[in-house]
Order: structure tokens, then sequence, then C-alpha cells
């Protein structure tokens, strides 16, 4: 404040200027002198205010309000008391407390209550969030971090190098078995008893085995790196770094989960290294309370980022997710009633019919031999064990013979067994009964990668080995049935409950040597007709069995029109897709995805396959002057795919929508017809994916109420969808000229309406034609795909439209077009007792993983419905002696 003595000096100077006449100039007006006698009178009465009140003090203004105060004139006239300021400044701050304590409360209330964390591990409980000012305790256990990102040019990873190590483990595993049975082994009871001790065990190793291979030490010190990014440990990384210090975490407490490829160039890495590829790991670590040098991590529960597993997780969630096993069950069945007539029958196996060997009936069977030893699983399959299937396929192949019950759809292991052999699945990759899955097919000699890579695959060549080590699985150790070259007629009924089938086994004449023109393989030989009888029946015949469907729809017309009481299985339209399958270079899909400076990164071991990638990354450099930057990264990241989708494809009419399918890197294209009259492709790879090509299906959804299903539905009802597919198929192999032959076309001649005039070399062996297959489909349909490809897919992957990618017709079989009603419950069909629909083919699935998942499901389902009568009676017979 500046002080009274100043603004007195101030004012009496102004003052006295003013009293001083000065002379009048002939401009001077009455109004100047008018304004001088005001300001006058004004500085004396200003003069008189500051003499009269004394100026405050300093401690007057050691408290100030946050709000405007009415002070009250004290007793002393208008001199204001300090004692009285003071107070009045409490008062305020008081009230302004009181006001924002309301609010808060009251916002408090206006919020949805949290949820109380329900992890039995939780760092965080109530009496710890009430005090936000305690530091969180140390974070200990085991953790699932996420996001550990590790750059390519460390981790060095060959595929080659992983391959030929699971090779050995699975040579080493058989060498173990071998020698345990040379010395003896143990009786069948024994391993009854203990199988799941010895799955588990297996398991186990299996875990440590893929640690010992992936865990690398970037691995480790990435994890370092985002478990310290916010410590004090910066000079310790430092020292890692430079290969001074040792490791805060001990490699031997740490398991690797999942492993997958982030190649978005246009991302930052966690690293700071720029933009591009990179390797990302979830990983779970044992953490302990100190880590020594008095290191604490300090961690917060966080799903999908952080997350504290639970500690206890063997009985009891085991016992809530598993199927029963056999001595639950055995328990479960057991009575007072010890008569003989009560005991011969309770040794009696039920007898449950699988029809289909695909990953749906494959999994079913074996899951319902192991959960029960007083279940006798049947297996019919209308196609041939993979060893004479393989001779058929190659006939086909080399000879265009094509064996309608053994193909590439029917057979052992289905139609996924000729093909990329994905185990990616939208069902919950994390799942128990996921995890379980792909177990079971590292146990049947899967390689133990499928475990960790996130987008795992299988190939043809590992399948075909892995379903012939399943079967001997469930023929030797389980003694289930399987009948190779049978196919389902008929289901048989009594009342309201399915109790068998009948059958027509075939028999197809295998010569030592065929010479080219023999018979064809077509001649099939019919050995038995007959009736199979049992206590339950699996139908898992697949989405290419349309005869199981038009044999169910043919009865259920029959019923109908007769008005008979006999039950029925219903059948209800299901979406679909149709499209083409198309196929690119692989060396242009690798520029795409990778870009100039990691696509000649990609190593197949293939000789042709890497130098023609090399010489095309090579003339683009050439082309385009651009810096090469190849010799500053290690070569060796996967063979790329991709994915590609959209809601909003315009048909002229509606949107619709329009994705890829089953894509195939390093693959080929195949002829998927089980008629030699209809023309289908799916695309195949083999475990290394080391092929020029790499193919996917574009296809196009069709709802259950399309209008383009009208032309079918009065004359087809629910199977509308099979005709149009079946119809579909017919003018492609005519557009073909026959023979399988496929009928081609450029994609930018799609778009713009022309038949090619020359097309590109095509994986397809059978031979392809020029032809306009912008005919093939209605034209909603072509439109759709058109306005995909050029306003969507284009988009997402700039150079996708280019004249070397070429379509090939036509791409029908994605999934089945009808589903088997189901009891959501029961797993049984609606309205029929013990019939148990299953897989793709019932409508159920969509994949190799998800087919065997709900196989699973049935078992479980099957095992219920098996024995629910007998603990009813068992429950009766309770009461009666109670």
């Amino acid at each position: 404040a500046i002080s009274t003595p100043i603004i007195s000096n101030i004012l009496l100077y102004m003052m006295t200027t003013s009293l001083v006449p000065r002379p009048r100039s002939v401009s001077s007006s009455l109004g100047d002198d008018l304004l001088r006698q005001w300001f006058l009178w004004a500085t004396l009465v200003l003069v008189l205010f500051l003499t009269i009140v004394p100026p405050p003090t300093a401690d007057a203004f050691s408290t100030r309000p946050s709000r405007r105060i009415k002070h009250s004139t004290g007793q002393h006239g208008s001199t204001l008391s300090l004692t009285q300021l003071q107070a009045s400044v409490a008062d305020e701050m008081d009230q302004l407390k009181t006001k924002k304590a309301n609010k808060g409360q009251q916002r408090q209330r206006r919020r949805r209550p949290k949820k109380k964390s329900s992890h039995p591990n939780s760092l965080r409980d109530s009496s710890s969030s009430s005090s936000s000012s305690s530091p969180a305790p140390p974070s200990t256990g085991i953790w699932r971090i996420y996001g550990v990102e590790v750059h390519p040019d460390d981790l060095q990873w060959d595929p080659a190098v992983e391959q030929k190590y699971c090779r050995q483990q699975k040579d080493e595993d058989n060498d173990e078995t071998t020698s345990s049975i040379d010395d003896g082994g143990s009786t069948s009871t024994t391993t009854t008893t203990t199988t799941s001790g010895s799955s588990s065990s297996s398991t186990a190793t299996t875990h440590q085995r893929n640690d010992k291979l992936f865990l690398h030490p970037s691995v480790v010190r990435a994890l370092e790196q985002k478990l310290f990014k916010t410590s004090h440990h910066h000079h310790h990384q430092q020292q890692q770094q430079e290969g001074d210090g040792k490791n805060v975490l001990d490699p031997t407490k740490i398991h690797i989960v999942r492993r997958s490829l982030d190649a978005r160039l246009n991302k930052w890495r966690a690293d700071g290294r720029g933009k591009g590829p990179r390797f990302t790991y979830v990983v779970d670590v044992e953490l302990e309370s100190s880590l020594g040098d008095d290191t604490e991590i300090r961690l917060k529960h966080s799903p999908g980022r952080t997350e504290l597993l639970p500690t206890t997780t063997t009985a009891d969630d085991s016992k809530n997710n598993s199927p029963p096993t056999r001595s639950a069950i055995q328990l479960q069945q057991q009575t007072s009633d010890n008569t003989q007539e009560k005991n011969a029958k309770r040794k009696k196996k039920k007898r449950v019919i699988v029809v289909g060997s695909g990953p749906a009936g494959l999994f079913c069977a074996l899951e319902l031999a192991q959960s029960n030893e007083d279940i006798q699983p049947i297996v019919l399959e209308r196609g041939q064990p993979v060893e004479l299937r393989g001779k058929d396929i190659g006939a086909l192949m080399h000879r265009r013979e094509l064996s309608p019950n053994s193909n590439f759809c029917f057979g052992e292991g289905g139609a996924g067994t000729w093909s990329d052999g994905k185990l990616s699945t939208r069902i919950g990759r994390n799942s128990q009964a996921v995890r379980r899955v792909l177990q079971t097919l590292v146990q049947h000699g899967a390689p133990s990668v499928i475990l960790v890579d996130g987008a795992p695959h299988l190939g043809t060549d590992n399948l075909v080995r892995l379903l012939r080590n399943l079967r001997t699985s469930l023929e030797q150790e389980y003694g289930t049935e399987i009948r190779f070259g049978t196919q389902m007629t008929k289901l048989l009924f009594e009342g309201d409950k399915a109790v068998g089938v009948e059958y027509t086994t075939t028999k197809t004449p295998i010569t030592p040597t065929r010479r080219r023109g023999s018979s064809s393989r077509q001649e099939e030989v019919v050995t038995e007709t007959g009736v199979l009888m049992g206590d339950a029946v699996v139908l898992a015949t697949g989405h290419s069995a349309r005869d199981v469907y038009e044999e169910l729809y043919r009865t259920q017309q029959q019923q109908d029109n007769n008005g008979g009481n006999s039950p029925r299985v219903q059948l209800e339209p299901k979406g679909f897709a149709v499209g083409f399958r198309v196929e690119h270079p692989q060396r242009i899909i690798n520029e795409m995805q990778y870009g100039m400076e990691w696509g000649t990164s990609v190593r197949t071991g293939k000789v042709q396959t890497d130098r023609r990638n090399q010489e095309y990354f090579e003339n683009l450099a050439t082309s385009s002057s651009q810096d090469d930057e190849r010799s500053t990264h290690h070569e060796r990241i996967p063979v790329p795919s991709y994915r590609l989708a959209t809601d909003q494809a315009w048909d002229g009419a509606i949107k619709r929508g329009a994705y890829s399918f089953c894509m195939c890197p390093g693959g080929q294209i195949v002829p998927a017809s089980t008629d030699s009259t209809h023309l289908c492709v799916n695309g195949m790879s083999f475990s290394r994916r080391d092929s020029l090509w790499a193919n996917a299906a574009l296809v196009v959804t069709v709802q259950p109420d399309d209008p383009i299903l009208e032309p079918y539905k009065e004359q087809y009802g629910a199977l509308a969808g099979v005709a149009f597919q079946k119809d579909i198929e017919k003018r492609a192999a005519i557009m073909g000229g026959g023979n399988l032959t496929v009928p081609v076309q450029r994609v930018t001649d799609f778009i713009a309406r022309r038949t090619s005039p020359t097309v590109p070399s095509s994986s397809y062996r059978l031979g392809v034609k020029s032809s306009p297959c912008h005919e093939l489909y209605p034209a909603p349909l072509t439109d759709a795909l058109r306005d995909a490809l050029v306003n969507h897919f284009e988009k997402s992957m700039p150079g996708f439209v280019c004249d070397e990618a070429l379509l090939h017709g036509v791409e029908t079989r994605t999934s089945s077009p009808v589903r088997i009603s189901r009891n959501g419950k029961t797993m049984e069909a609606e309205g029929v007792q013990g019939l148990f629909p299953a897989g793709e083919g019932a409508g159920f699935a969509g994949g190799i993983v998800s087919a065997a998942v709900d196989g699973l499901h049935v078992a479980e389902a099957v095992s219920s419905h098996l024995f629910l009568e007998d603990r009813e009676n068992d429950g009766a017979e309770r009461q009666e002696i109670a």
C-alpha cells in the first residue's frame, strides 16, 4: 500500500497549482473555469478524508478472504477492528469448506457406485481405498503383463530353429514313451486313473520347453523396462543394455503366454526406436516382496494390462469348468442296491453314435471316451483315413479323378485337414476350453508353438500326422470304434427319441498299380448296408454334407403332409457368405504389409520363393531410388497375412457386409468340389508357408431374408441357401468349361466389368480359364463386392487392387446356410431326445477350434443325458429304502 503522507503531498501540490491564477487566453471558455473549480473542491475533500482516517497496518493484510466480505461498523465509529476482520474471514472460510464438502457428497451420490474387485488377490480393499494417501503395498504374486514389446532385430527370430526344436522334443517324447512300454508300462486300470495326472505333467513339461525356446534375453530386458520405467533403476537398465548388469527378474519365474507380431508401420515402438513392426508378448511373472537392492515393484490390477492372477486355480475351478471325470461319474452311479440284476445293468456300456470325424466329432468322441469308461463311442465317417484320403486327393490333382466321398471336403479330419490349419478363433482364445483343445493337439503331435503364437496355425503336413496319432489314441487306448467309408443314410426314432441310424459302407477297390486312363475312382462297390442302434446320436457331419440336410428336410415335409405325430428335426435358415478366392503374389503382400524396409526380412527357406522376393524388392528400390536399409535388420519375420472387412458395401439398394476369409499366406488354391458337375474352390498351405502366392476368400454376406433367395424359398424352404449355393457352383463349372477348370478374372477387370484378355500365373493346378466372373452372381452381390474393393479394401491396403490380383470362382462354402435347431441347455435337437447336433455343419461353429470346443460341450451334454435317468432311479430307490 502507498503511505498517506506521499498521497497528501501529491494532492497538496496539485491543489496549489490549481489555485495559482493563469492568464486567460482568447480561446479559453467558461467550461474550463468550472472544471478547475470542481477539481479543486474534490482535492480538498480527499485531503480531509486521508487526514481523518488512520492508515491500515500490515497485519490487516495478512489474511485475505477468498470472497467479498461484508464488514460491520465497530464500537469506534468507522474504524474496523483487526479482531473483527480475522473473525469474519475465519467464518467465511468455514462456510466455504462446508459448501465444498456438501457439493462433493452430492457428486458422489450422482456417480454410479464402483463395483468392488472380486479378484481373490486384489491389492485394493475397502480400508486402503478410503485412505488414498497411503502407499500401495508391494506387488507380490503371479502377474500377467500385457504388451511387452521386443524389436525384431533384438529377438532374431528364426522359424526353422523353432520347427527343428519342436521336432526334436517330439522325437524325445516318442522315445520315452517307447522305452516306458518296453519296461513293462502299466495295466489298463492304472492308465485310466492316471490319465489326468499324466496330461497335466506333460502340459507342464511343454510349458517349460516353450519358455526355454521363446524366452529370449531381449524379452526379459523388455519386461524389466516395462516394469521399471517409472522407478529409479534407469542406471541399472543402462548397465543391462551394455551387458554389464544382471537381470533383476529371475528368468526361471517368467512364463511366456503368447507371442504375436504387430506389423503396423505407423506406430511408435515403446523403446523409442522409431516406427515399424515389433513382437509383442504376454508373460506371467512371479514377483517377490523384494527383488534385491531395495527394489520394489508396485503394480495395479488392471484387466488387459497388468493382471494379478489367483493363487488357487486347482480343484475348485477345474471341477466347475471341466467335464466330470470317470471317478466322479462312477461315484454318482453307485447305489445301495447290490443285486445281480442291478450290477449286470450297470456293466452294460452306453453306446453313442458320432456321425462325422471332423474336429467336432473327434473331440466329442475323445471327451466321451476319456470322461467315462461306461460310454462306448462309435464314429462313422463317410470318407477315408488320412493315408487313403491323401492318395485319393493325389489322384484328383494328377488325373482329375474325383471321389465323391474322399476328397478335400470328406474324410478323416473334415474339410480343415487339407487347409491352412488355422487355430485362431473369436470365441475367446484364453478360455479354458480353447486352451484345452490346443493342449490336446500338442499332446497328439502338434508343435508346441501353437500354445504361444497369437495367430497359431498347423498346416496340412502337421494335421495329417496329428490325426493319425489321434486315431491311434482313440482306438488303442480307449477302445473307440471308427468306421471309415460308412455313410449315414437315415436317422431312426422311437417315439420322440433318436435310437440309431441306417448306414451304407462303401469300399473303393485299390489296385497295386494304376495306369493313366484306367477306370475312374468314382466307381465304388457297396459292401454293407445295415442298422446301428445306440443310446444317443451326435450329428457332426460338416457343412458339405448336403444330403443329410435334404434327408432331414424330406422327412420333415412328409410328416407335415401326412399329419404324423412322430418327432421331426427342425431346420432353420442361417446367414452365410459367398464370393471368390483372390490370389496375389506373396511378395506383393510382403511389400504392402511390411513396406520397403522390412519386406525383404521374410524368409521361408524355399530358394525360389526367397529369390523372387529378393528380386522384387531390388527392382522396387532401383525404380524408386530409395535407400536400402535391409542390411541393418535381421532377416527373420513371419510371412504376413491380412484381414479386410466392412459392413458398408453398397449393392445399389442396401449395405452389406464384405470381408476376407481364410487367408492362406504362402499357400495354394485347391478344388473343394464333391461333384464333378459343381465347382467350388478353397485355400490351403503347409506349415512353412513357402509358396509363391497368397490367397484369401473375398465374400459378401447373404441373410436368411435376402431378396436374392426369394426364387428358391418356395421350392426349397429352409434349404433355400443350399439350393442357391449349388446353383452358383453349377454355373461356375459351366463357365470354366468343365473338367474342374476354374474361371478367373483380374480384379481390375472385375471392377471394370470386362473379361481379362490375359491372366497371370495361378497356383490352381487343374487349369484356369479367363471368364466374365462378374456375371456369375446376382447383381447386388457383384456390386457390393466391387464397392468393397474400390472404396474400402483399397483404402485399407493400398495396392490391393492391382493387375496381379486374380479372382478364382467360386467360394461358396464359407459356412453352413442352415442350422439344426438346438436346445441351449440340453444341447439336444428341438423336439427330439437323444439327438445332438454339433459343429460347423449343424450351424454352431466356424473353424477348427470353435468346432472342437462345440464337440467338447456336446460331449458333456451327452454324458449328463445318458446318466440322468440312472440318477433319478437311484434317488427313487434311496427314498424307498429310507
